[in-house]
């Protein structure tokens, strides 16, 4: 419902600025996520979830997205970083099973503009030896929405 939502908010933005001295009322729509998108930020999420399958689940999420970043933020991923690159194509695919399975509620079978962009165009973009955030035309964004 809407007031269980407004309250979990309510709940992690306290819990936020507690743990992480990050203030969830000033969000800018890169800046917080940059700050949010760390595996303290996740260990700090994860004391508020009860469940042991879910926390292992996020923290799976977290690590994926950290080894996935630096291939999308790259301007030539495959001189910058070879090796996240021949990982990256299992990583969006786990990202994604993971997605659909533990988090399903919140996705419900759909994928996103951005989602899509960053996990399915990936081989393609690197053949013609550019980066994602250049081809999507969103530079960085792409990787930020997810």
């Amino acid at each position: 419902t809407v007031e269980e939502r407004k309250k979990w908010q309510a709940t992690l933005d306290k819990h936020i600025r507690k743990k992480l001295n990050l203030k969830p009322i000033m969000r800018m729509k890169g800046n917080f996520a940059r700050k949010l998108m760390t595996k303290e930020s996740v260990e700090a999420v994860c004391d508020l979830i009860h469940s042991e399958e879910r926390k292992t689940a996020l923290k799976e999420l977290m690590d994926l997205y950290l080894q996935m970043k630096p291939v999308w933020r790259s301007s030539c991923p495959a001189k910058e970083c070879p090796e996240l690159l021949c990982q990256y194509s299992y990583h969006s695919q786990r990202f994604a099973e993971l997605l659909s399975t533990k988090f399903k509620y919140r996705y419900e079978g759909k994928i996103t503009n951005y989602f899509h962009k960053t996990l399915a165009h990936v081989p393609e973009i690197i053949e013609r030896d550019g980066s994602i955030g250049a081809w999507a035309s969103e530079g960085n964004e792409s990787g930020n929405k997810l």
